[in-house]
C-alpha cells in the first residue's frame, strides 16, 4: 500500500468508527448535544494522532484495526480541546476547520458541553469491555492512563494553562518549547506511545517512538506557527494573524521565520533518524514526518 493511501484509509476508519459511535439512536432529548459533538469530531481534520497510534501499533507487529476505539478517544480528546480553546473566554476565534467554530452554531453553553461529553466518552471507549478481546488487561489500562497523563494538567491542559498565563507577556525560548510540549506535542506522543502500548513494541522502539513524537511535535507547532503568519486562510482553514493580534508569544516572533523553517528541517531530520533506527518498517512514519513538515494546512 502507497503512504498516501494509508494516510488516507487510517483516516476514513476513523471518521467510519466515530460516525458509528457518535449516533443518536438512544437519545431521549439529547439530541442536540450529540449533534454538537459530531459537528465538530467529524469535521475534516487531519486525524494526524490516530494515524501515528494505528501505524506504531502495525510497525510494533499488531492488527491496528484492533486500535480503534483509543485512536476515536485520542481523536475525541483533541476535538474537545478545540472545542474549547475557541471559546470566547479562550481564544474566541470565529471559524475552525474552514468552518464556524461550535459555540458559533450552537452557543457557548452546548459548545461547552460537547467538548466535555466527548472528554467523558473517549474513556468510556477506552475502557470499553470488548478492548480485552484484542489486548490484555494491562495493556489497555496502561493506554488508559497514557491518555489521562497527556490531556491532564502536565500534559495537554498543562500547556493550555501555560498559554493563557503567558499572554501579554514577554516569555523566554525555554519557556515557548516548555509550553508547546505540552499544549500540543502531548497527545502526539501520547498517540505513538499508545500504539507502542497496544503492538506490544519493545523498550528500544519505545525509546526511538518517543523520540520520533517528540521532534514531529514541535515540529508541527512551529509549521502551525508559521502558517498563522503566511499561510493561506482558506486552506489553513482558519484565520491568518490571529497569534499576532493576541500577542501570543510564537516561535516566528522568538527567532524569525527562516530560523523556524531551518529548525522545522531539523526536528524532522531527527525524526527520521529515531524512526530509521527504531523500526524496521519506517517507510511511512518517515513519509509522515516529511509531509508535516511541508503541510499547508
Amino acid at each position: 500500500m502507497k503512504h498516501d493511501e494509508r494516510l488516507n484509509m487510517y483516516a476514513e476508519k476513523t471518521q467510519e468508527f466515530l460516525d458509528i459511535y457518535l449516533d443518536k439512536s438512544n437519545c431521549k432529548g439529547q439530541e442536540i448535544i450529540i449533534d454538537a459533538m459530531r459537528y465538530s469530531a467529524l469535521a475534516n481534520g487531519k486525524r494526524l494522532r490516530p494515524a501515528l497510534l494505528m501505524e506504531f501499533c502495525r510497525i510494533s507487529g499488531k492488527n491496528p484495526e484492533h486500535t480503534l476505539p483509543f485512536a476515536a478517544a485520542l481523536e475525541m480528546i483533541h476535538t474537545y480541546s478545540l472545542i474549547h480553546d475557541d471559546l470566547p473566554c479562550m481564544d474566541n476565534d470565529d471559524f475552525r476547520r474552514g468552518k464556524p467554530t461550535n459555540h458559533k452554531v450552537y452557543g457557548t453553553a452546548f459548545a461547552v458541553l460537547a467538548g466535555d461529553a466527548l472528554l467523558t466518552h473517549a474513556f468510556e471507549l477506552a475502557t470499553q469491555y470488548e478492548n480485552l478481546k484484542h489486548f490484555e488487561a494491562n495493556k489497555v489500562i496502561q493506554a488508559t492512563n497514557c491518555i489521562a497523563k497527556n490531556s491532564g494538567v502536565f500534559g495537554m491542559i498543562g500547556g493550555q494553562v501555560i498559554d493563557i498565563s503567558s499572554e501579554n507577556k514577554d516569555i523566554s525560548y525555554d519557556e515557548l518549547i516548555t509550553l508547546q510540549s505540552y499544549k500540543t506535542g502531548a497527545l502526539i506522543c501520547a498517540a505513538a506511545e499508545i500504539g507502542c502500548i497496544l503492538g506490544g513494541a519493545s523498550d528500544t522502539e519505545m525509546e526511538a517512538a518517543q523520540k520520533y513524537a517528540q521532534a514531529i511535535g514541535l515540529a508541527f507547532q512551529i509549521r502551525d506557527d508559521i502558517l498563522n503568519i503566511e499561510g493561506d486562510e482558506q486552506i489553513f482553514g482558519k484565520p491568518v494573524g490571529s497569534d499576532e493580534k493576541k500577542q501570543k508569544s510564537t516561535f516566528p516572533s522568538q527567532i524569525g521565520i527562516e530560523n523556524c523553517k531551518r529548525k522545522i528541517e531539523n526536528l524532522t531530520d531527527i525524526a527520521v533518524c529515531a524512526a530509521v533506527e527504531g523500526f524496521k518498517d519506517s517507510g511511512f512514519i518517515v513519509y509522515l514526518a516529511k509531509r508535516l513538515s511541508n503541510r499547508n494546512k
